[in-house]
């Protein structure tokens, strides 16, 4: 009992001096995150080494996802409605995901896609 009076003494005191008092929680600590987990083994599709100044390199590697949306598949020769060898923007029109992607998949940008490009496409 007498220590509780001079614990409570005391802060009155640092109350009455100007001193700052501090609060503490009582709260529990919340439950800790689960552990992470492996990330799927993944096929490396492409890395870049960058030299920059004073020796410092920049690694850049490319994965193939692990999970795919939207229809990454096409019939070449169904969407190239005039035969000509390649796919233009308004034949890619016929295949949704081809026609989101078709910036993105044309490598020398010349507005149209030939079967190089598309290689990882056609079925």
């Amino acid at each position: 009992m007498r220590r509780t009076c001079a614990c409570t003494m005391a802060l009155l005191l640092a109350a009455a001096s100007g001193g700052a008092l501090a609060q503490a929680s009582t709260l529990p600590l919340p439950p800790p995150d689960p552990p992470p987990t492996a990330a799927p083994m993944q096929r490396q599709s492409g890395m870049v080494v960058i030299q920059g100044d004073h020796d410092e390199r920049t690694v850049v590697r490319s994965y193939e996802p692990d999970s795919v949306v939207g229809d990454y598949r096409i019939d070449f020769d169904a969407l190239d409605a005039n035969g000509a060898g390649v796919i233009d923007r308004r034949e890619a029109a016929a295949h949704s995901t081809l026609a989101d992607e078709f910036r993105a998949v044309d490598d020398n940008g010349d507005g149209r896609l030939d079967r190089n490009e598309l290689s990882g496409w056609i079925r």
